[in-house]
């Protein structure tokens, strides 16, 4: 419960995570592309970046409503994702701009909005919220994985 006791922890982490699935993933493309010894690493850290890749996601939009982050910020944090090794810097220059709050605002306000509550009763619910979401996580996951590779997603 310690990794999710505040929104800067929980996004540290999970920017940290991104970054180290990239460097899997890169280096196993590498192997495979570079060193010609075949694509097992590409799998694994495929697989565990395209985990991590939809958490960070989650985790993003869930800190982005607790924190009323504006659409820009948002969006900006879901882009950080998509670039190689930007989520640790993104993550550092929203903690600098107080954009990862010390305490989850929802957890004691009520929220206003439709997200605001969802996200309120989910911080407030944190072992139920977090099943739900990893079971959702993977079944996105599982759909994107029997698509095969993004790189055959548009041919």
């Amino acid at each position: 419960m310690r990794l999710i006791s505040t929104p800067s922890r929980l996004y540290r982490a999970l920017a940290l995570a991104e970054w180290v699935t990239w460097t899997l993933l890169l280096a196993g493309m590498f192997v495979k592309y570079v060193l010609e010894a075949g694509e097992w690493l590409v799998r694994i850290g495929g697989g565990l970046h395209g985990f991590t890749f939809l958490s960070y996601a989650v985790v993003t939009v869930l800190v982005a409503v607790d924190q009323r982050w504006s659409l820009r910020d948002l969006l900006l944090g879901l882009g950080s994702a998509i670039i190689p090794y930007l989520t640790v810097p993104f993550e550092r220059s929203a903690l600098r701009r107080g954009l990862l709050g010390v305490s989850w605002r929802l957890r004691e306000e009520a929220g206003r909005t439709a997200p605001e509550r969802i996200v309120g009763l989910a911080l407030r619910r944190p072992l139920l919220a977090g099943v739900i979401t990893l079971i959702a996580v993977a079944i996105v996951f599982s759909v994107l994985l029997s698509l095969g590779p993004p790189t055959e997603w548009f041919s």
